[in-house]
């Protein structure tokens, strides 16, 4: 076995629940009498499957049965809250005891700490093969890049720049595909959001910290996001495409649900009312739009990030027509009604797809 044939800790995870897969199925068809394999087969499988399963656990610190799997749902869990609280704990230490230090002694310190959280992210790395380690550090060196530019701005009295969250994101980045960190890759998605929204504001000729407040800034940048996994492939890093994917439709949904009952808040200077109802329509029609285009690829993160929009665009419609004027238990029947009509719609639908 290869780093070729296995590149990440995911790939081999998935490998082994298949392994797990099959042999359940396996033992089914033979109590059913459907498929019963020569014992020299079925002994030169099994052989075969104990030792990948043991070459797996070696190398990557994979899952080997559904106990496992339920421990490492809390160690993601726990890596997680860590990371979070190591960072909070970074940052409020140099905060502390920011004023004893003289200003040289302060950027040494600012430079150092990043440079050492990186070296200590690689380290862990070569000695990590659950990644969870390599999961906290990389958050610590992420938080100390990222006080590092806001502190040194502040010592030099820089005036504040949307450009930092292009250094942040591409320090985030540069993380996430180097140790293959889902969380790094949104945090760096995050900040590219923020900057194209900026850069958009900008080109209106707003300050750019005043751009998020006109939800179509976010459009340019929910193209960028799900263009992304169409032209870069990216086998190697599981669940990346997922982030772009939702993160994009997110850009796109979230500013259309606002402006949908807040005209006031477009750049068109039409009435605000034509103007949501145009975004009521378009969210409609662009979220019915993810989820037939996910069902066609095969995209659940795509399928579910368009019916949870479509049904919030479908209930806050009804809430406008209808809450004022129809009593209480008729409202929520209506709800109701229609949360069935959608189970039924989405359940045919599922019917018609047909297995890649």
């Amino acid at each position: 076995m290869t780093t070729a044939c296995l590149p990440s800790r995911i790939e081999a995870q998935h490998r082994a629940d298949d392994i797990h897969a099959f042999r359940a199925e396996l033992a089914r068809l033979e109590g059913e009498g459907v498929l019963q394999l020569a014992s020299t087969q079925r002994q030169a499988v099994d052989e075969h499957h104990d030792v990948l399963l043991q070459q797996f656990a070696a190398s990557f610190d994979i899952d080997r049965d559904q106990q496992a799997r339920q421990l490492s749902l809390g160690m993601r869990v726990a890596s997680f809250l860590g990371a979070l609280a190591l960072a909070a704990s970074v940052f409020f230490l140099f905060y502390q005891f920011w004023g004893f230090f003289p200003e040289t002694a302060q950027v040494a310190i600012l430079v150092g700490a990043s440079l050492a959280s990186l070296g200590l992210t690689a380290w862990i790395q070569g000695r990590d093969a659950s990644g969870y380690f390599t999961k906290l550090a990389a958050m610590v060196a992420f938080a100390c890049f990222v006080l590092n530019l806001y502190m040194l701005g502040q010592i030099f009295n820089v005036m504040p720049t949307d450009k930092v969250l292009l250094a942040w994101a591409g320090f985030a980045f540069l993380l996430a595909y180097r140790y293959d960190l889902r969380l790094l890759l949104a945090a760096g998605v995050c900040c590219v959001i923020a900057w194209v929204s900026a850069r958009v504001g900008a080109l209106g000729g707003m300050y750019w910290l005043s751009a998020g407040e006109w939800p179509e800034n976010y459009f340019p940048v929910a193209a960028l996001l799900l263009a992304v996994p169409m032209v870069i492939p990216h086998q190697r890093f599981a669940g990346f495409e997922v982030i772009y994917r939702v993160f994009g439709l997110l850009c796109v949904l979230v500013p259309m649900l606002i402006l949908g009952h807040w005209g006031r808040g477009s750049h068109l200077e039409i009435d605000p009312d034509l103007i949501e109802g145009a975004y009521q329509v378009g969210g409609f029609v662009v979220s019915a739009l993810a989820i037939w285009i996910g069902t066609r690829r095969g995209w659940s993160d795509m399928v579910n990030t368009g019916i949870v929009f479509f049904v919030l665009f479908l209930y806050t419609k009804f809430f406008d027509w209808w809450w004022a004027i129809m009593p209480k238990w008729l409202f929520f029947l209506v709800v109701a009604l229609s949360a069935i009509l959608v189970l039924l719609v989405l359940r045919r639908l599922r019917g018609r797809v047909v297995p890649a």
